[in-house]
């Protein structure tokens, strides 16, 4: 998908305003019957910006039927009904009367909004984020239990949220105005987001709701927030590109990494100033690790006496087999302990492994290589 463009941020700013919402004393009712609940209670609670704000609640009986009344939002606003820890989101739009049923012994899977086509689609988000945490539980289970190696366990979580994307990317796409697009947008899983703001291949969807959003509800704070969020990562992310595709002898300063070598002393990659370096992101215990390495030996065998270095960064698992190997390679290499789950990678943009950074002899990103047979002429750029 294409990036949104500056002139998005620019027409965001403009639209972006915050007043207070009116209230006129319309009312959304919401009634239920939910089996299974005889005894249980259940909440009516509004999903503010900033928290939970508990509304109404009723005792059920065993026939589970019960009544709500509450201020009807101006704009499409998100509520839910919870019974014990089990809440499930609905959106309201109006002075509305919405029907609800469930099963409290299977309750959230089983809640349904009757005649209700946005309330369909947010029921299915849920089951579509459902089944994306579901997976990447799975793979992170094969992973620490070394059924899968790191690369494998890469590839497969992206897959999996990519199946998510897929399905969220269409659903925002065709009424990107809707509650659900908004809903879809801001989904998580291990209270991350699925939709990445700084990733330009999802930055898109975050623009095309704000965009719509600031046309239709100009005046709630959902907007405001949602545009303020899509502004700011827009900026971070134009920082961020930077490291995709910087140009030459600009000066773009890198985030500092300090890490243990294989004889646990920390190298600084600041430390290298004043040499050219090639900053390697890499994985020891993979099919291409061998001929990437004897590829970076070629380069720096020959150019290592005029001033080149290289700060290789291992994110294996298996410590014990990058020791062994790093043992016998003649430059820098050093291991992050986070691995695979390692913050450099959002900081760095880094998505594919192995992925190389030409440094030039003030620290300052000069090249992003991906194609390496390009890496000795970026190379000489800085020598």
């Amino acid at each position: 998908m294409k990036s949104v463009s500056y002139s998005l941020m620019l027409g965001l700013a403009g639209l972006c305003v915050l007043s207070a919402c009116k209230s006129d004393g319309k009312k959304f009712k919401i009634k239920g019957d939910f089996a299974s609940a005889d005894g249980k209670t259940v909440y009516l609670e509004k999903r503010d910006l900033a928290g939970i704000q508990l509304l109404d609640s009723a005792q059920l009986n065993e026939k589970g039927a019960f009544s709500f009344s509450a201020p009807a939002p101006e704009n499409p606003d998100f509520y839910q009904l919870r019974i014990d820890d089990q809440p499930a989101v609905f959106a309201v739009d109006s002075n509305e009367t919405l029907q609800v049923k469930a099963d409290a012994a299977d309750f959230i899977p089983s809640f349904t909004v009757e005649e209700s086509p946005v309330n369909d689609r947010i029921r299915q988000v849920n089951e579509q984020q459902r089944l994306v945490s579901q997976k990447i539980k799975d793979i992170d289970a094969a992973h620490r239990s070394k059924a899968i190696d790191d690369l494998t366990y890469l590839n497969d979580v992206d897959s999996a949220l990519n199946v998510y994307k897929s399905f969220a990317s269409k659903l925002i796409l065709e009424n990107p105005s809707s509650a659900a697009a908004y809903y879809a947008l801001f989904q998580k899983v291990d209270n991350y987001l699925i939709f990445d703001p700084y990733d330009r291949r999802d930055y898109s969807m975050f623009g095309a709701v704000a965009t719509s959003w600031s046309q239709y509800y100009p005046e709630t704070p959902r907007t405001k927030h949602l545009c303020n969020f899509t502004i700011a990562a827009l900026k971070s992310r134009r920082q961020q590109e930077l490291l995709k595709n910087v140009p030459v002898r600009e000066s773009n300063s890198l985030p500092d990494i300090e890490l243990p070598d294989v004889n646990n002393g920390k190298i600084a990659l600041s430390s290298l100033k004043g040499k050219a370096v090639i900053l390697d992101f890499t994985v020891y215990k993979s099919e291409f690790s061998p001929e990437h390495n004897l590829a970076l030996n070629k380069i720096y065998s020959a150019q290592k006496s005029k001033g080149l270095e290289i700060y290789q960064i291992s994110f294996d698992s298996d410590e014990h087999f990058w020791k062994n190997a790093a043992l016998n390679v003649p430059w820098i290499a050093v291991r992050d302990p986070q691995t695979v789950y390692s913050t450099l990678f959002g900081l760095y943009n880094v998505r594919n492994l192995p992925t190389v950074f030409v440094l030039n002899r003030n620290g300052d990103v000069v090249a992003r290589v991906e194609d390496y047979s390009k890496l000795q002429a970026e190379i000489n750029k800085v020598l």
